[in-house]
């Protein structure tokens, strides 16, 4: 019996598993978490922040009946050469294959590393360390604004805080909006009371005082470090796997050893390591397919990067990658007063790469239709704006649209658990896991029902 020791238990892994099962994989299955707490879903971390979630609600499925899970235990070193695994506890694990999925590490600049009142957003102990540093706090600082700090901005804001947020750059989420949806943005985010500093850095920090690099001083009960993140390659380093940012995989995600593979935040496909909880799924998905059919055809093609901020009542989404084609056409539509801004780069009818903010239908809209491989209407303007009966049905949804990416779940799907009784968003989750993933379909399930109830209720009043 083949045996795979997974080192990791976050998302990644947590996938893996499950589609190992799925596939009916027969062979022993060891988990080595180095957190003590079960699997969950670190993207909802911010909604625990402001209050939507409770920390037991990021919590991910038990893991199938005969897995061993190890938890609380860090990797000290793989022996390639005989096939095992050793552990800080002492306890040595014997593999034919080992899975990487280690992670990343939260990046902390060293101007604040090892600061009393200096907090990570990266698991739920994090969670709780801000949680209580700033129960009783009037001010918190966030420090950097890519899509992690804007949400906890945003969440600590909706906690009553007062709120700064500290960003190198001349506005968020710079490296998914160009600086005309940055500055729609950036208002969006003064209008719910957080006080920006673009272009600044942080010089040093000592509780309560916190200095800019501008010598400016601002008083802060704790700072909250959304920076970016590391890969965690130590495991792989040390047992001589090839290591360049993340942890080098080819199109069948195995290293430099055939016999280790890595998915997740840890690895690095084709120069890239994107970071996101849907590649990460996409690649454990693939690695369990060939990891039960060692010779399918099954290779991991990254799909095109969605990238969304989940946050209440602002919907921001960047869609794919890349410098425009000579004959790309280039759509923009600025509407600061609203709140809105679109730039849609096409070629041949379908959206290469694109930016919305505001135009929550149309985010959904284009989700589909770029995950089904669709052109958008020739009208363009209609598109973003749902004005036209052509845009309706255009991009109206079948019952077979995956409504939820993360986790497949169709409109389908979606219709029969509310006929089985699912009446309300959380209902549905429960049976059918829509929303649990990265959230951003929670607006879209919603709205579907809403609609599932108004009918409900059409179709009771005809039947009277």
């Amino acid at each position: 019996m083949s045996r795979l020791v997974v080192i990791g238990n976050g998302p990644a892994a947590h996938r893996l598993v499950e589609r190992l099962d799925e596939l009916g994989y027969d062979g022993e299955i060891t988990i080595l978490g180095a957190e003590a707490r079960p699997a969950y879903n670190r993207v909802l971390l911010p909604a625990v922040l402001d209050g939507s979630l409770g920390p037991d609600a990021v919590g991910l499925d038990e893991p199938p009946t005969g897995v061993r899970v190890r938890l609380g235990v860090t990797v000290t070193g793989i022996d390639r050469a005989r096939g095992l695994v050793h552990t800080d506890t002492g306890a040595v694990h014997p593999y034919d294959e080992v899975v990487l999925a280690t992670g990343a590490h939260p990046r902390i600049p060293a101007e604040v590393a090892a600061t009393a009142g200096v907090f990570p957003l990266r698991t739920t102990e994090d969670c709780d360390g801000i949680l209580r540093a700033t129960g009783n706090a009037g001010q918190v600082t966030v420090l950097g604004a890519g899509v992690l700090g804007v949400e906890a901005a945003l969440g600590l804001v909706a906690r009553g805080l007062r709120v700064t947020l500290v960003h190198p750059h001349q506005h968020p989420m710079n490296r998914r909006l160009d600086a005309a949806g940055g500055r729609v943005l950036a208002e969006q985010l003064s209008t719910r009371g957080i006080t920006p500093y673009w272009g600044r850095r942080v010089r040093a920090y000592r509780a309560p005082r916190l200095e800019l690099d501008d010598g400016q001083e601002l008083d802060t009960a704790a700072l909250v470090v959304c920076a970016g993140v590391v890969p965690a390659v130590e495991p792989a380093r040390a047992a001589g796997l090839a290591v360049n940012h993340g942890v080098l995989v080819d199109e069948r995600l195995r290293t430099s050893d055939p016999d280790i593979h890595a998915i997740g935040d840890c690895a690095e496909h084709a120069g890239r390591t994107p970071g996101l909880l849907t590649s990460a799924w996409e690649q454990a998905e693939v690695l369990a397919e060939l990891l039960v059919h060692p010779t399918t055809r099954t290779r991991y093609e990254p799909s095109a990067e969605v990238v969304r901020l989940k946050a209440r009542d602002l919907d921001v989404a960047a869609f794919g990658s890349g410098a425009p084609a000579e004959d790309a056409e280039l759509v923009t539509l600025s509407d600061p007063a609203r709140a809105r801004y679109a730039r849609l780069l096409l070629h041949d009818d379908h959206v290469t790469a694109a930016v919305l903010l505001g135009f929550d239908r149309a985010i959904a809209t284009l989700t589909r239709l770029c995950a089904e491989g669709r052109e958008i209407p020739a009208d363009r303007l209609a598109f973003l704006l749902g004005t036209t009966a052509r845009y309706t049905g255009s991009a109206e949804p079948g019952p077979d649209t995956v409504i939820c990416r993360c986790n497949t779940v169709t409109r389908r799907a979606l219709s029969e658990a509310f006929d089985e009784g699912a009446r309300d968003v959380p209902a549905l989750a429960e049976i059918t896991r829509a929303t649990t993933g990265c959230g951003s379909c929670t607006d879209e399930v919603r709205r579907l029902c809403r609609t599932l109830v108004a009918n409900a209720a059409t179709e009771q009043e005809t039947a009277a």
